[in-house]
């Protein structure tokens, strides 16, 4: 298998073993890193030579054994086939060289030439061998040469210079990963007509695949074989133990085709070491310098220098190591291959290591990136540190690496001295362990605060650090810092830059916890609620906030949102601009521009998602949930609402854990499942939730669920605390949260019409005309304290306003009523249509509960014979069934009439005169067979929803429902 690629080499050494046989003594030298293959292909030559009927001295050179004098000749007689006859002589001969090199000094054999004894005894042993070829040529191997003692390489010397006319084969192989043979063996060699050297380089990636091929098969092969080929270098050691590490899975799969990427784990890893400490020292400390640097490109200089070695020494290990496959450049190929040899370090070394690289970076005033990776693996730090560190923070949070740069941080925190650089490090620490997880800055509020206090906290840090207190629920602390600022800056207005944070920062507190406005905002900043005003021109961070405190506050309307979409058109996502975004995507969502706020939202999700910094994929999680909520789709918000705690724990949200728990309660609530909504309402929330708008929400769910499971006392105490929230904080606006209405339905169950009947009313005169989603639902529920007539007309509006604004699941609960209605007027053949038109709805929502009340709508209103209306031909069913003879210009014209449009209103939402509305609705009650709107079906209000107008918040489209 490892003879790949091997044929070229084979030729030529079976061409030095034909020379010899002819007389012609011929030398073949064979060069190789470790694990190449160079065993298996010095086999192959033996097995040759050994057919050709050569005699076959072989020996194998140790790095342990490099001081014994004598000892590669005394493996030589132990492994050797000489005839028996010659046996004896050869034997006489070595015993007298080996007992020359035992009786002689240390350094006998390191001067050259050898003495005259010694050269004797050495000739004498070249004449013995010379007598031996005459009757059989021989081939004399010896491999590791580079390791070969000084009286062993003496006598390859001396019988290299007479091997011209014998029938002798020399072939000495050498690592590349070690120090090469002596110098003067090398001259000698190359000076030889008979020399030819082998160069066995790594395998191919043609080659790696026939390998990989024999063991799993040809298309795994063809998958494994670029990366594998990667790994390895096409060293074939390290290929071998690669499959070795596939496991059952290098086995031939039929058919099937594993990954891209091949398994790399022990075996890898030991063959790596392996090789490595096969070599010479240096070329290990040399590997252990470049896994500890872990650069792609670096000089030897710096290698060098670390290791003090000579630039020269460095060059040859880095060319050997690289020959062996173990490098690509100066780094180790695989991460696997840099952990093994940083393992083969003890902490010590490895820690010495990382501080030597990065006082010498330092000192050659490389890159703080380069140098931050040593300073934290290494101890004792020195003083610079904590500058180079920072920096090196600075830049991990530009390039959204946090944890790096929360890394850095603390160690900088951890080396630095002068107090004034600790406090600003402290505060930065904060920042960036706040974007990991918001409770790892929590730990440091104490000496922030103090800081603050005393001064000593710089304004922006400062305002950061509100904005903080104020997430954890310090609403007094948060406050307190943002007036400090203001005061240490003689006023927002002195400095500018400051300034536009602090109005920004205000913005803020005003949007989450309105009852903070008062104490934080100046009085020239405060609008009729305490809410600052837009400034034109101004930092769209500020723009963004008063657009939501500005839907807060007056409910929707056009100049919020034009502020909101205009800021996230201003703003990219970053560190000071991520909170205001989220401001502005829900002041679209609050202002009844769903369409706008799912398309923003899905955007700045996808990037904070591309960038990977949790707190931000959370909270936009979070508000794409409440999205999903107003658009129908209950499941859709819980998963999403899940993944925002996934990422975020629960205990680190803060006071913001009011909106994903809400959105899950009231997902929950939809869906039917009442245990999980329970569940969320167990989970424990700050103590200061419920003074911010997440809160609100979180009471409105809370009450929601209340009244599905038979609790309306429950849910008018949560309806009413929403209610005295919004008008304390002079927020009560339904688009908000719509209490009117749903404590209308709490005293529905209670048998409270009147009371239900004002609280709908006087929620239907706050949202106004516009068909906007609060408005349908508003409709619903004033419907139910109507009758008659009047609850029909309510509700087929509800219906069509909601179809048009995108709430499929308000729609099907709209429809279900709107049945009911029918079948109360004696109209079944109008009421079954309409149920099963919700029944469907409902069904791809997922509403489990409106699911079975319909289904059992649809049981009970079953016509006798299966025909709806009873049999009776010309009846309703049959107008319901003539919907298709209409045309497209009839079915608007229709849909805008079952909406309660005066003909004058139809004429201007479709641009046509009223005449030709006219002429449309004649020609509409022709086919249904109907003589007023009153009895137009409902299901062209769905089949055909209506534009909404210029400004009325459904965005002048029709939405396709999300279930």
């Amino acid at each position: 298998m490892l003879l790949a690629e091997r044929a070229r080499q084979l030729t030529v050494l079976t061409e030095v073993l034909e020379e010899a046989a002819r007389g012609r003594g011929s030398i073949a030298l064979v060069t190789g890193g470790i694990g190449c293959g160079r065993t298996e292909f010095l086999d192959a030559v033996r097995q040759t030579a050994t057919r050709q009927g050569f005699v076959v001295l072989r020996a194998t050179a140790s790095w342990a054994e490099r001081g014994a004098q004598g000892g590669v000749l005394g493996r030589l007689l132990r492994h050797a086939e000489v005839p028996a006859d010659r046996a004896g002589a050869l034997a006489r001969e070595l015993a007298r060289v080996v007992a020359v090199g035992t009786a002689a000094a240390g350094d006998a054999f390191e001067r050259w030439p050898a003495d005259h004894a010694t050269g004797a005894a050495l000739h004498e042993l070249s004449i013995e061998l010379s007598r031996i070829s005459r009757k059989a040529p021989v081939l004399l191997c010896v491999d590791d040469i580079q390791f070969a003692d000084s009286l062993s390489l003496h006598w390859l010397l001396q019988l290299v210079r007479n091997l011209h006319a014998s029938r002798i084969a020399l072939v000495v192989a050498e690592c590349t990963l070690s120090r090469s043979a002596h110098p003067r063996l090398h001259a000698e060699l190359l000076r030889r007509p008979h020399f030819r050297r082998v160069v066995l380089e790594g395998l191919s990636p043609d080659a790696v695949a026939a390998v990989l091929a024999e063991r799993m098969g040809g298309a795994a092969a063809r998958a494994l074989a670029a990366s594998c080929h990667r790994v390895t270098g096409g060293n074939p050691l390290l290929l071998r133990a690669l499959m070795e590490d596939q496991g059952p899975h290098s086995a031939p799969l039929p058919g099937g085709v594993p990954g891209d990427e091949p398994v790399v784990a022990d075996a890898y890893a030991d063959t790596v070491l392996s090789l490595l400490h096969r070599g010479r020292p240096p070329t290990l400390r040399l590997a252990q310098a470049l896994a500890v640097l872990d650069e792609r490109e670096t000089g030897t200089g710096l290698p060098a220098r670390m290791l003090d070695e000579e630039p020269t020494t460095v060059d040859e290990c880095g060319r050997a190591l690289e020959a062996v496959g173990l490098v690509d450049g100066a780094r180790l190929r695989h991460p696997v291959a840099r952990s093994a040899v940083l393992r083969s370090l003890s902490a010590p070394a490895r820690r010495n290591l990382h501080r030597r690289a990065a006082r010498l970076l330092y000192e050659d005033g490389a890159d703080a990136l380069r140098i931050a990776p040593h300073l934290l693996a290494a101890r004792g730090r020195p003083p610079w540190a904590a500058a180079v560190l920072t920096e090196a923070a600075q830049r991990h949070v530009a390039a959204d690496r946090i944890a790096d740069a929360r890394a850095c941080l603390d160690a900088a925190l951890a080396v630095s001295r002068d107090e004034g650089e600790r406090v600003s490090l402290r505060a930065q620490l904060a920042g960036v362990a706040w974007l990991l997880n918001p409770s790892l800055g929590v730990r440091h509020f104490g000496e922030l605060t103090s800081a603050l206090r005393e001064g000593r906290l710089p304004g922006r840090h400062a305002l950061t650090l509100a904005r903080q207190l104020l997430w954890h629920g310090r609403f007094g602390e948060a406050v307190e810092a943002v007036r400090r600022v203001a005061e240490q800056n003689g006023g927002p207005d002195t400095d500018r830059v400051t300034g536009t944070e602090i109005r920004a920062t205000q913005g803020l507190l005003s949007a989450i916890c309105p009852s903070a406005v008062a104490s934080a905002a100046p009085a020239g900043d405060r609008g009729p609620h305490g809410i600052a005003r837009v400034r034109l021109g101004g930092d769209p961070r500020i723009q963004a906030a008063v657009a939501l405190s500005d839907v807060l506050a007056h409910g929707p309307g056009a100049p919020a949102v034009d502020g909101a979409e205009t800021a996230l058109r201003s703003m990219r996502l970053g560190r000071d601009t991520q909170e205001w975004i989220v401001c502005a995507v829900t002041a679209l969502l609050f202002a009844e521009r769903t369409e706008a706020a799912d398309g923003w939202c899905a955007h700045w999700a996808a990037q904070a998602r591309t960038r990977r910094i949790p707190l931000w994929e959370a909270e936009f999680s979070a508000v794409l949930a409440g999205v999903r909520l107003r658009q129908g789709d209950p499941a859709a918000a819980q998963k999403l609402a899940e993944a925002a705690l996934a990422q975020v724990p629960v205990e680190s949200w803060g006071v913001a854990l009011g909106w994903p728990l809400a959105h899950l309660v009231q997902a929950a609530t939809e869906l039917g499942d009442h245990r999980a909504a329970a569940e969320y309402l167990a989970v424990p929330v700050p103590d200061g939730m419920c003074s911010t708008r997440f809160g609100l929400h979180f009471l409105h769910a809370r009450g929601r669920h209340h009244l599905e499971t038979g609790r309306p006392d429950d849910a008018l105490d949560d309806f009413t605390a929403c209610a005295d929230l919004m008008r304390g904080w002079g927020c009560d606006q339904p688009a908000l949260v719509p209490w009117r209405s749903e404590a209308a339905r709490a005293y529905l169950r209670r048998g409270d019409t009147d009371t239900a009947h004002a609280l709908a009313r006087e929620q239907l005169a706050l949202v106004g005309p516009a068909r906007t989603r609060t408005r349908g639902v508003t409709l619903r529920v004033l419907a139910e304290t109507g009758d008659g007539a009047e609850r029909v007309a309510l509700l087929t509006e509800a219906a069509a306003i909601l179809r048009a604004v995108g709430d499929p699941l308000q729609t099907a609960g709209a429809l279900a009523e709107l049945g009911r209605a029918h079948l109360r007027e004696g109209r079944p053949g109008l009421a079954r249509p309409v149920f099963e038109t919700a029944a469907g709805l409902a069904g791809r929502c997922g509403a489990r509960p409106l699911s079975a009340v319909l289904a059992a709508e649809l049981e009970a209103s079953a016509p006798p014979g299966g025909r709806p209306g009873g049999g009776r031909p010309g009846g309703e069913s049959d107008r319901v069934a003539a919907l298709g003879l209409l045309s497209d210009a009839e079915r608007r014209v229709a849909a805008l009439a079952v909406g309660g449009c005066t003909n004058k209103e139809i004429s201007q939402r479709l641009s046509v005169t009223v005449s030709t509305v006219e002429q449309h609705l004649t020609r509409v009650f022709r086919k249904l067979g109907v003589r007023a709107r009153r009895d137009l079906p409902p299901d062209i209000a769905l089949d055909a929803a209506p534009a909404a107008p210029a400004g009325s918040g459904a965005g002048g489209a029709v939405r396709t429902p999300r279930c």
